[in-house]
C-alpha cells in the first residue's frame, strides 16, 4: 500500500498528504487506517464518526485543528501568489458585536453566507451519487490495495450483532414444500373448476370462491416468510466500544414513554411497576429519562407518580446492588423460584426482606389513593396545597409537566443520581381533535425533544414492563453498529405476556406471529411495528429518509432503452413531486449539534425560515432546532425555565394544526392501530427494522384472559386494519413512488389489512357443512382415483408444510393449533363485526360500539378465564356451533334410515362438519364457564338463529335442481290421484 514511499488513501486512491508537523496524515493512531483529510471530512458530514477498519471513534478536535492549520497554511502561502488586498473577507463579519438585517451577512463574494450553507447541506446529496463513478476507480485499485481491503472488511465484521439465517437443512425442504404446495393447488383448483356440481350449483360456486380467497390469503401469509432469520447481540463488545474505564459513559440516550388514560382500568400499581423497572434499567442514569403520558388528566396518576418517585429511591439501589431480574417489584416477589440463587452477598436476605415490606407500605399507599378517588367530590379535586386540579374536567384542561428525580432531583438513598421523571398531560379543549394514543404519542415526542431531546425513544404500554435490565443495550448493539444501525429506524420486541392459562385457550401468547411471521419479515426489509416494546431513532419519527435512500427514478431516455420503447411510463402526480422535493430538503437539512451552535439567532431564523420548517413541525424554534440534532442533546446553555415554557407551548392542542404531525411525521393518524401505519411509513421512505429476541424476554405485559375482552382486543386490531384499506395509505396503492418497499414487504402489509375480509367466506364455508347435512347435497362429485391422490395430496402439503414451519421457528404444535383454532373464532366473530363496523364509520360515518356485560366470576386462579361477559360479538360462532351440532344429528339420522349406502357419502359431510366444530371448541369451553353451563341468553339466541334458518332453508331449499323438483312434483300427483 505504498507509492514511492507515500501512503495511499484506502477510499479514493490518492496520497492522504501530510498535516501540520510536516507528517503523514494519520485519522486514527489506533490502527493507523491509510485515508486521506477529504474523504475523513466526508465521513464526518455524512454521521461515520469511527474508523473504517477497527471501529474506534475519530478525535474529531485534532482533525478540526489539523484541517484548520493545513488550510492556514495553504491560504499562507496563497496569499503570497495572490495580491495581499484579500483581508476582508468571511472573518470580517465576527468583527461586529451586532447584527443587522440588511447585511445579510455577506461573504466575500457578496452572497448571503446562510444560503451558502443551505446549498452545502444539499450537496450531501450529490456527494451521493458520485457513488457510481467512485466505484468504478475502484476497479482500478491495484492487487495489494484490495488485499487491504479484504482485511478491513475482515475487521469491520467483529460487529455488536449478527444475522445468523436458518440452516438450509431446514430452509431448503420447507421452500421445496412451499412450490409443491402452489402446484398443488392449481391441479386442485382446475379440478374444481372443471367438475361443477349441478345438483347443488349454488352450494359449489360458494364453496369455490371461498377456497380461492383462502389461497390467496395463504399467499400473502406464506411468502414473507421465505427468508426467515435469527439475530444474536455482543453486548460485551458494545461495552468495550463506548464504556470504557476511566472515561464517560458515550451511549446513546435514551426517552422511555409510558401511555396511560384512565386510572380506574389501568390500575397505577401496574403502570408504578413500570416506571419503576424502568428508573432500575442496567443503562447510565444520565442517558435515561422517563416520560409518563396521563391523557385523562387524573390527580390519581399524578399522586401514584409522586408515591412511585419516592419508592424509586430506594428500589433502584436495591436492583443494581443485587442484580435483581426482574426489576418491577410486584412481579419480582411474586415469583415461585428460589430467589438466593446466585446471591453471595451475606446481607442480601436482610435487604430483600426490608424491601419485600417497603414495597407492601408503597401498595397500601397507592391503593389507599385507589379507594380515594372511587368517588370524585362535587367541587372537583384539590391538591394538597389546597388549590383546584387543573384536569378536574378531563376533556377541558391546560397542558401539565411535572419533573421528578433526575440531576436536579431527589437522590436515591445512596446519594446517588436517578433518572429522569416526567409528568406530561397534554392540553385538551372542546372542539379539538386530539387523535387518541397517536396523538399522545406526538406529545410526548415534542416534550422529550425539548427537554432531553434523546437521539433514541423506547414506547411501552402502560402495563408492559421491563422484564431484562439489558434491553435497551440489546437495542443498541444494532443502533449504535456503525455498518448494522446506518438505515434502522427502530428495533421491535416481541410481546410476551404474564397471567395466561397453561393451555392458553384463546391463543393470547401469539406465538405464531411473533416467533415465524416475525422472524420471516426481519429477513426482508424488517418486522412491523405491534405498537410496544420498540426503540425507535427519532431522526425517522421526523419523517427523515435513511442516510443511504436511494434516489427517486426520474423519467428519462436512458431509462426507457428497452422495456420502455412500446410503453411510456406514466408521469408523477405533482403532489408526490412536491412531497419529495419536501422531504429532500428535510434530508438535507440534518446536521450535528456542534455545527448549530456556530450560527447566529439571524442564521437561525433564515434558515428555519429557508426550509419551511414551521408548516412541517409546527411554531417552535426551540422544537426545530432539536429537530436538526442528528446525535440529539440540549444546548448546555439552555434556561431550565425557558425549556419547560416551550415544553408547554409543544403540548398545546392548537399546535399540530396546519402541520405535518400525524401526515407525515410522528406517530401516523387516521386509524386505531396507528402502529402499522407508523411502521409501514418508515418502510416505505426506505428505512429498515430489526427483530430482536434476546434469551430472556425484553419485555412482559398483561393480556385479557377473558373470551369477551380477547374478542374485543381483536375486533379493535381488525377495525384499525379496515380503516387502513379504506384509507390513502393502503399498501394496496400507496408508496410506490420511491420504490423503497420490497414487494415481500408489501405483501406482509396487505395481510395485514384484508385479513378481517377473511371473516366473509370463513362464515360462509363454516355453514356450507351444515347446509350439506340437512339437504342430503355436497360440494364435490363423486371423486375418482386421480381426484383421491389430488385431495390427499393437498391435506398433506398443508400438514407438512406446517411441521417444517415448527421445525425451524421452534414453536410447539399445541401453539400451532390453538393459533388455528382462534383464527377460526376470531374470524367468525371479531373480524366480522369490524369489517361491518368500519365500512359503517369510514363510508357512512357511523361509529357504532360494542357493549361488554360483566358477570361475576371466581377469584380462584385464572378466574377471569371463566367469567361471562355478554356480547353482540358471541352470537355468530354461537350460531355456526348449534347449526353444525344440527346437522350432524340430522345427517345420523337419514343414514340411518336410507341403510347401508348412505353412510359413504355421510363421512366426508361429517367430517367437514367436525372441521369447524374442533376449531369452534375453545370458544364453546368459554361459553360454559367453569359450571360447564351456557348462560340461557345465548342459548336463545342461538336456537333461535338456527331454527329461522332450518326453517327458512325447508321453505325455500334453493340448491334443489329443477329436475329434482319436477320429479318430486310428478310423484305428489300420482299420489293424489
Amino acid at each position: 500500500m505504498m507509492e514511492s514511499g507515500v501512503p495511499i488513501c484506502n477510499t479514493c486512491g490518492e496520497q492522504v498528504g501530510l498535516d501540520k508537523n510536516g507528517e503523514f496524515f494519520v485519522a486514527c493512531r489506533d490502527c493507523n487506517f491509510p485515508i486521506c483529510m477529504a474523504c475523513v471530512e466526508f465521513e464526518l458530514k455524512e454521521g461515520r464518526k469511527v474508523c473504517l477498519r477497527c471501529g474506534s471513534p475519530y478525535d474529531e478536535n485534532s482533525l478540526v485543528n489539523a484541517h484548520a492549520k493545513a488550510s492556514e497554511a495553504r491560504s499562507t502561502m496563497a496569499s503570497h501568489l495572490e495580491a495581499p488586498q484579500q483581508d476582508v473577507g468571511i472573518h470580517a463579519r465576527q468583527i461586529s458585536s451586532a447584527s443587522t438585517v440588511d447585511s445579510e451577512y455577506k461573504d466575500e463574494h457578496g452572497n448571503p453566507i446562510w444560503r451558502n450553507r443551505v446549498e452545502s447541506w444539499k450537496n450531501k446529496k450529490s456527494k451521493k451519487n458520485k457513488a457510481p463513478a467512485k466505484a468504478k476507480l475502484e476497479t482500478e485499485i491495484p492487487p495489494e490495495q484490495l488485499m487491504e481491503e479484504k482485511q478491513t472488511a475482515e475487521a469491520a465484521a467483529d460487529t455488536f450483532s449478527t444475522a445468523i439465517p436458518i440452516s438450509k437443512y431446514k430452509l431448503r425442504p420447507y421452500r421445496i414444500v412451499i412450490i409443491m404446495r402452489l402446484i398443488i393447488l392449481a391441479l386442485f383448483f382446475h379440478y374444481r373448476v372443471t367438475n361443477p356440481v349441478d345438483s347443488a350449483y349454488g352450494l359449489w360456486l360458494t364453496s369455490i370462491i371461498c377456497e380461492v380467497w383462502f389461497a390467496f390469503s395463504w399467499v400473502l401469509d406464506q411468502f414473507p416468510k421465505w427468508s426467515p432469520i435469527n439475530r444474536t447481540t455482543y453486548i460485551d463488545r458494545l461495552s468495550a466500544r463506548y464504556e470504557r474505564e476511566g472515561e464517560p459513559s458515550e451511549l446513546a440516550a435514551v426517552d422511555f414513554f409510558v401511555s396511560t388514560v384512565d386510572p380506574l382500568k389501568e390500575p397505577p400499581l401496574i403502570t408504578a411497576n413500570t416506571v419503576l423497572s424502568i428508573l432500575a434499567v442496567d443503562y447510565p442514569v444520565d442517558k435515561v429519562s422517563c416520560y409518563v403520558s396521563d391523557d385523562g388528566a387524573a390527580m390519581l396518576t399524578f399522586e401514584s407518580l409522586v408515591e412511585t418517585a419516592d419508592f424509586a429511591r430506594k428500589w433502584v439501589p436495591f436492583c443494581k446492588n443485587f442484580s435483581i431480574e426482574p426489576r418491577a417489584p410486584e412481579f419480582y416477589f411474586s415469583q415461585k423460584i428460589d430467589y438466593l440463587k446466585d446471591k453471595i452477598q451475606p446481607s442480601f436476605v436482610k435487604e430483600r426482606r426490608a424491601m419485600k415490606r417497603d414495597y407492601e407500605e408503597f401498595k397500601v399507599r397507592v391503593n389507599a389513593l385507589v379507594a380515594k378517588a372511587q368517588k370524585t367530590p362535587e367541587d372537583g379535586w384539590t391538591m394538597q396545597d389546597g388549590t383546584p386540579w387543573p384536569g378536574n374536567n378531563p376533556r377541558d384542561h391546560p397542558g401539565m409537566i411535572q419533573v421528578f428525580l433526575g440531576n436536579t432531583g431527589a437522590q436515591d438513598i445512596e446519594g446517588n443520581e436517578l433518572p429522569r421523571l416526567v409528568y406530561v398531560s397534554r392540553e385538551k379543549r372542546p372542539g379539538y381533535q386530539h387523535h387518541k394514543k397517536a396523538g399522545a404519542e406526538n406529545a410526548l415526542v415534542r416534550v422529550s425533544a425539548v427537554l432531553t431531546n434523546a437521539p433514541y425513544i423506547l414506547n411501552l404500554d402502560c402495563d408492559h414492563y421491563v422484564n431484562n435490565s439489558n434491553a435497551v443495550r440489546e437495542a443498541m448493539c444494532f443502533l449504535m453498529d456503525p455498518v448494522v444501525g446506518r438505515d434502522v429506524c427502530y428495533i421491535q420486541f416481541p410481546q410476551r405476556f404474564d397471567g395466561i392459562d397453561r393451555s392458553d385457550r384463546y391463543a393470547n401468547r401469539n406465538t405464531v406471529f411473533f416467533d415465524v411471521n416475525m422472524k420471516g419479515l426481519d429477513g426482508i426489509q424488517g418486522p412491523v411495528y405491534v405498537g410496544t416494546g420498540c426503540v425507535f431513532y427519532r431522526q425517522a419519527l421526523y419523517g427523515y429518509g435513511p442516510p443511504s435512500m436511494p434516489s427517486i427514478q426520474k423519467n428519462s431516455s436512458s431509462d426507457c432503452s428497452c422495456c420502455c420503447l412500446t410503453k411510456k411510463k406514466p408521469a408523477k402526480d405533482l403532489s408526490e413531486v412536491y412531497r419529495d422535493a419536501k422531504r429532500e430538503d428535510l434530508n438535507s437539512a440534518i446536521f450535528n449539534l456542534h455545527e448549530i451552535d456556530n450560527y447566529d439567532d439571524y442564521e437561525r431564523s433564515m434558515l428555519i425560515s429557508r426550509m419551511s420548517f414551521e408548516k412541517t413541525f409546527g411554531l417552535s424554534s426551540v422544537f426545530i432546532e432539536s429537530t436538526l440534532m442528528e446525535n440529539g442533546g440540549v444546548p448546555d446553555s439552555a434556561n431550565p425555565s425557558m425549556l419547560i415554557k416551550e415544553a408547554i407551548h409543544v403540548i398545546s392542542c392548537g399546535y399540530e394544526e396546519k402541520t405535518e404531525w400525524g401526515k407525515e411525521i410522528g406517530w401516523i393518524y387516521g386509524s386505531v392501530t396507528e402502529d402499522i401505519l407508523t411502521g409501514f411509513k418508515m418502510h416505505c421512505r426506505g428505512w429498515r427494522s430489526i427483530y430482536c429476541m434476546p434469551i430472556r424476554p425484553a419485555f412482559k405485559g398483561s393480556a385479557p384472559i377473558n373470551l369477551s375482552d380477547r374478542l374485543h382486543q381483536v375486533l379493535r386490531w381488525a377495525l384499525g386494519s379496515v380503516e387502513i384499506f379504506l384509507s390513502r395509505h393502503c399498501p394496496l396503492w400507496y408508496g410506490f413512488g420511491g420504490g423503497r418497499l420490497k414487494w415481500l414487504q408489501r405483501l406482509a402489509y396487505i395481510n395485514t389489512i384484508v385479513y378481517p375480509f377473511t371473516s366473509l367466506p370463513l362464515v360462509a364455508y363454516c355453514t356450507i357443512p351444515a347446509i350439506c347435512l340437512l339437504t342430503g347435497k355436497f360440494i364435490i362429485p363423486t371423486l375418482s382415483n386421480l381426484a383421491s391422490m389430488l385431495f390427499l395430496g393437498l391435506f398433506l402439503s398443508i400438514i407438512v408444510t406446517s411441521v417444517l414451519e415448527l421445525r425451524w421457528s421452534g414453536v410447539s404444535i399445541e401453539e400451532w393449533w390453538r393459533n388455528e383454532q382462534f383464527w377460526v373464532i376470531g374470524g367468525v366473530s371479531a373480524h366480522l363485526f369490524a369489517v361491518f363496523q368500519g365500512f359503517l364509520k369510514m363510508l357512512a360515518g357511523v361509529d357504532t360500539n360494542f357493549t361488554v356485560t360483566a358477570k361475576a366470576a371466581d377469584d380462584a386462579e385464572f378466574g377471569e378465564l371463566y367469567m361471562f361477559k355478554w356480547t353482540t360479538v358471541l352470537i355468530p360462532p354461537t350460531t355456526l356451533l348449534v347449526v353444525n351440532l344440527v346437522g350432524v344429528v340430522a345427517g345420523f339420522s337419514d343414514a340411518l334410515n336410507k341403510g347401508y349406502d348412505a353412510w359413504g357419502p355421510l363421512f366426508g359431510k361429517v367430517f367437514f362438519a367436525f372441521w369447524v366444530i374442533l376449531h369452534l371448541y375453545p370458544f364453546l369451553k368459554g361459553l360454559m364457564g367453569r359450571q360447564n353451563r351456557t348462560p340461557t341468553i345465548v342459548v336463545l339466541w342461538s336456537v333461535l338463529l338456527a331454527s329461522v334458518f332450518s326453517l327458512v332453508w325447508v321453505k325455500i331449499d334453493p340448491f334443489v335442481s329443477n329436475a329434482d323438483s319436477g320429479a318430486a312434483a310428478q310423484v305428489c300427483i300420482s299420489i293424489d290421484c
